[in-house]
């Protein structure tokens, strides 16, 4: 089978079940290959399984010897895109479950729209046990998305595809934000140089999983989104109310944030 345009890159940790079924629920019209980076799993990929269920394209699988964060497990995942010559780079997170043609779609767009150089798009976000929250429908606007980055970032990870070129200019997942906010600040550097939207349409199921980084190292997350702000700080609306959000985030636990979004339909 020949090499896709388009490989998507995933960390997994002590989850195969998820990695299955994140990988069995790309569905699409296109080739579409897959990077599997184990980061020192007790529990590791079955190679032979998922070679076996899926068809749309190659899956490459790579190992770290010991646990080292998402971080450095997905930079190692967009090293090895970048060296087997990949023109998009997609992200995806185990357990996330991927809607029919969300990548066609994404793609045909970005060769419609030759100056858009990454690609979100809004998610359902469902708990562990397969209940709607709320919709995530992050701004689709350029203009938009560069104001309110200050606010919390503007792209779903585990949605984006991205030229790979654009690593060249902004680097990877920023490491100086040990084990949260790293894709905060690699998108925060990414619309600084290239104009990015999101894809006004649901076509992904993001799980809120209370064993996921966001919810057990929510405090950490936030403060280091904190240290992005300030990295990024200007005078301005947004700077400073984004700092003043933030700091209030820390008091508060995200279980009332989620509470809030579901019963007022929030983003």
């Amino acid at each position: 089978m020949e090499q896709s345009r388009l490989v998507i890159v995933m960390a997994h940790y002590n989850n195969p079940k998820g990695l299955e079924e994140s990988i069995t629920s790309i569905d699409e019209q296109i080739n579409v290959d897959v990077i599997v980076v184990d980061d020192g799993s007790n529990s590791k990929p079955n190679e032979q399984l998922l070679n076996q269920i899926y068809k749309l394209g190659q899956i490459h699988f790579e190992y770290l010897d010991q646990n080292s964060g998402v971080g450095i497990a997905a930079n190692l995942g967009l090293a090895l895109a970048l060296k087997k010559g990949y023109e998009l780079i997609g992200r995806f997170d185990c357990g996330d479950l991927f809607m029919k043609d969300k990548c066609l779609k994404q793609l045909n767009y970005l060769d419609k729209n030759k100056d858009v150089k990454l690609l979100g798009t809004w998610a359902n976000v469902i708990d562990n046990h397969g209940e709607f929250l709320h919709e995530l429908k992050h701004p689709t606007d350029y203009e938009s998305i560069k104001k309110k980055m200050y606010l919390n970032s503007m792209f779903l990870n585990p949605s984006v595809i991205f030229y790979s070129e654009i690593i060249n200019t902004v680097g990877n997942y920023p490491l100086k934000y040990k084990r949260a906010s790293q894709d905060y600040a690699f998108f925060f550097k990414v619309i600084k140089k290239f104009k990015s939207e999101n894809y006004p349409e649901v076509l992904m199921d993001y799980i809120s999983d209370p064993n996921s980084i966001s919810t057990k190292k929510r405090r950490l997350q936030v403060f280091n989104r904190i240290r992005v702000i300030f990295d990024n700080f200007y005078f301005g609306l947004y700077p400073i109310y984004g700092l003043i959000r933030n700091t209030a985030l820390l008091f508060v636990s995200r279980s009332f944030t989620t509470a809030i979004k579901k019963r007022f339909k929030l983003s």
